[in-house]
């Protein structure tokens, strides 16, 4: 069902078409989705791990199997919701898993035991860090085209500024109220708050609303302009693969050192207090790095911004293991971030714009997949060269040439046209 067939015709009364693109609500809607998943996140886990171990006496080895597996077959959720977005539309998919993420996080705040938990971590990891995230960066792609990277580049911005925001109030919340209390909270924001908000102002597409993509009209009309490729079309470019491995190693090596970063600094000879300056440097910049991603995409191919991401990670992969000073670490932190938040600008904006809009939930959605499967896997990685080597070094290195290698090959890459 669409939004035209559920008696939508036009955005909401007071909206003048003229003088506001209704793709730009979309775009704070999607941002403000994506905020919502972070109760389905490693860091917003992370926010009530400690204390939620201690109440339901779990130990670490039990419950990071739990997290890994709920991390892993909440991944697949990314597949299904796919389907759909492009059979239903945004709207009704994003309502619906918002609703259902707040439910799981409001069932989750009175969980009792392990076996209850890890049904719950996985439906959490499933509807947030999958699902709805494929929704909100869909949502996007699905209101624009040749302004596709301009809208990308400030719904980065839009998100990095909510999850800043979000992180500590969630963080002082289980300070203050216990754990419990803070995610009953978060789960009844996003039942009663981000769910109606989401019914009441997304709409699918332009075409639902009687608008043309970005404002304009397309040559060829509303069908070249939702016109793309098909998922297995696409998974049969190499576009799709170097940018999907290489946002995947990315996140890789981001949820690895997310995980491990104090542990990481540790070995360096640096005490807690770097770590957490470390965490406010790579949040800055990643803000920093959303601009001029931003900024760079729409004057840049994207492969050459990809590429030039993943040599600037590299460098900090090589150097990580030799950092001996306050400064190397700032420098280091700062190159994180930038990589970071040119690589969020880039996975987003690369699949609508050279797959087009048509088929894009699907194609998202399995590119989403790739990308939470590899998260699963970097903490698991670092661990095991700690216990084989007694050092992160070794991985580092390792990683250093895969990335090196997938940047090579952004460079060179094509984009397919977006209409088939």
């Amino acid at each position: 069902m669409n939004d035209t067939a559920a008696g939508l015709t036009k955005p909401p009364a007071g909206v003048a078409r003229r003088s506001l693109y209704y793709g730009w609500v979309n775009v704070g809607v999607a941002a403000l989705a994506m905020v919502a998943t972070l109760p389905g996140r490693t860091q917003g886990l992370g926010l009530i791990t400690e204390p939620l171990l201690v109440d339901l006496q779990i130990g670490r080895v039990e419950f990071a199997q739990i997290n890994l597996w709920a991390t892993l077959l909440g991944a697949l959720f990314g597949l299904g919701v796919g389907r759909l977005i492009d059979r239903w539309g945004s709207r009704a998919v994003l309502t619906s898993v918002a609703a259902a993420l707040g439910a799981t996080v409001l069932l989750m705040s009175g969980a009792r035991g392990a076996v209850s938990l890890c049904v719950l971590i996985t439906l959490s990891r499933g509807f947030g860090q999958s699902a709805l995230s494929v929704v909100s960066i869909t949502l996007v792609g699905k209101w624009f085209r040749r302004g596709l990277s301009k809208a990308m580049g400030w719904y980065t911005v839009a998100m990095t500024v909510g999850f800043m925001a979000a992180f500590p109030a969630v963080g002082a919340a289980v300070l203050g109220a216990g754990w419990r209390a803070a995610w009953a909270w978060v789960g009844a924001a996003l039942l009663f708050g981000v769910a109606p908000l989401a019914w009441l102002l997304a709409r699918s597409g332009p075409e639902s609303v009687g608008l043309s993509v970005d404002g304009r009209e397309e040559a060829g009309g509303a069908e070249a302009a939702a016109g793309g490729h098909t998922l297995r079309r696409a998974l049969g470019t190499p576009s799709f693969w170097v940018f999907a491995l290489s946002s995947s190693v990315y996140g890789l090596i981001a949820s690895g050192i997310g995980l491990f970063n104090e542990s990481i600094l540790a070995e360096r000879g640096f005490g807690a207090e770097v770590y957490h300056d470390t965490l406010a440097v790579t949040a800055l910049t990643a803000l920093a790095g959303n601009f001029l991603g931003g900024w760079l995409a729409g004057r840049w191919p994207l492969g050459r911004l990809m590429a030039a991401a993943m040599l600037l990670l590299t460098g900090a992969l090589v150097l990580l293991p030799s950092v001996r000073t306050g400064a190397h670490v700032a420098a280091w932190a700062v190159a994180m971030g930038l990589v970071g938040g040119a690589v969020m600008v880039v996975f987003f904006t690369f699949w609508g714009l050279a797959y087009g809009r048509a088929h894009l939930g699907k194609i998202q959605g399995a590119a989403q997949t790739l990308t939470v499967l590899a998260s699963a896997v970097g903490p698991l990685l670092l661990a095991a060269c700690v216990e084989l080597t007694g050092s992160y070094a070794a991985m580092f290195y390792a990683l250093s040439a895969v990335v090196a290698a997938l940047g090579l090959w952004s460079w060179f890459i094509r984009l397919p046209s977006p209409q088939k």
